[in-house]
């Protein structure tokens, strides 16, 4: 019986974890997939995305809508990716500084401290994207690694904080962050 309970309390505590146990899953995945040419390009690609997702979400004052934020960043890369008319970093960029346009003429980055934080989120965390995308590539690699270490902290002080995005998704987000990083530093 005490079996059964310690199962229960288990699969209890993976449940209240979940977004954990999806970030460690999709880590998990990413590394079984072994990795390519391409593979640092498109992970500051992606570093360019996952600071947008703040800022979108701290514009729209709604953290409910992290994951659905997420899924329509997601789905854009992707579409960019497979499609490969338009750089990707480009379109990344340009939907980045039109949301910053957005903000600054609805007021939210005078404002709004939340918005004026997550702008100068995306201005950094694009920036050294961007450095990694033109570095020699071993160095790239390890600027890519310090932006997805970097936003990994980042996710982790929103989670404390309890701000901007819902916390499933700082708690999902700063865990794979943190585990990308370590793949890119030690699995090189």
């Amino acid at each position: 019986m005490s079996d059964v309970i310690a199962h229960r309390s288990g699969w209890a505590a993976v449940l209240r974890r979940w977004p954990t146990a999806l970030a460690v899953g999709t880590a998990a995945a990413r590394l079984a997939g072994g990795s390519s040419d391409g593979e640092i390009t498109a992970l500051a690609e992606v570093a360019m995305l996952l600071p947008l997702v703040y800022l979108v979400v701290a514009g729209i004052r709604r953290r409910g809508a992290s994951w659905p934020t997420l899924g329509a960043l997601v789905v854009l890369y992707v579409g960019l990716r497979t499609l490969d008319v338009v750089p990707t970093p480009a379109v990344l960029a340009g939907v980045s500084l039109a949301v910053l346009v957005w903000g600054a003429v609805s007021g939210d980055l005078r404002s709004s401290g939340a918005f004026r934080l997550q702008a100068l989120g995306v201005l950094g965390f694009g920036a050294l994207a961007l450095a990694a995308l033109v570095a020699e590539p071993d160095l790239g690699r390890y600027l890519v690694a310090a932006g997805w270490l970097l936003h990994g902290v980042w996710d982790f002080v929103h989670l404390r904080r309890n701000a901007v995005v819902s916390r499933s998704y700082a708690e999902w987000c700063g865990v794979f962050d943190v585990l990308i990083a370590a793949q890119l530093v030690f699995l090189a």
